[in-house]
């Protein structure tokens, strides 16, 4: 399963990558949110006319099925996917308000 770091700031596509890339050894850290939490279905519905992040990479044509092929997308091509299909103008901007959307549903 994929995920990111818990964090109080948000995370940049350079270290999304490095923290991907290690994922195959913290795979079971409870530390870790899974992309499909940090992209729920509420956010991104309110960001794009789709349903999931799943389907959004669908719609892309961004074939993942393990964490290195996230590495391997191009942040060009995933920037210009994210303007297309969302309100957000690349993806740091909407991964950043994914990040700062997770943490303000933490418990403090």
């Amino acid at each position: 399963m994929l995920g990111l770091k818990k964090r109080n700031k948000p995370i940049s596509f350079d270290e999304l990558l490095i923290e991907l890339q290690g994922m195959k050894t913290n795979a079971g850290n409870p530390d870790h949110v899974p992309l499909e939490i940090l992209f729920n279905e509420a956010f991104m519905s309110g960001c794009s006319s789709l349903a999931s992040f799943e389907e959004f990479l669908r719609k892309g044509n961004f074939s993942i099925s393990t964490i290195e092929d996230i590495g391997g997308i191009p942040e060009e091509l995933l920037d210009r996917h994210v303007d297309r299909e969302t309100r957000f103008a690349n993806w740091k901007s909407m991964l950043d308000q994914a990040n700062a959307e997770y943490a303000a549903q933490q418990p403090r």
